[in-house]
């Protein structure tokens, strides 16, 4: 393009899968019980850890999503 190098912009949707992990973990009283458990775990520690797997995964998809 006329010899200039395109720059990419600095915002993509795919940022906003990064906001998902933070939403649904600082609504601390929407998980601060201890019913249902999970293998002896009470949820407010089991939601949490789950949420640690989801945001590696959320995490790659917008590495992956994002990368030049």
């Amino acid at each position: 393009m006329n010899g200039q190098s395109t720059k990419r912009s600095l915002w993509s949707w795919w940022y906003l899968l990064l906001v998902v992990q933070f939403v649904f973990l600082l609504c601390v009283p929407s998980y601060n019980r201890i019913d249902p458990t999970f293998i002896g775990i009470p949820f407010f520690y089991w939601y949490q850890l789950a949420w640690v797997i989801i945001s590696g995964v959320l995490t790659a998809i917008v590495y992956f999503a994002t990368e030049d």
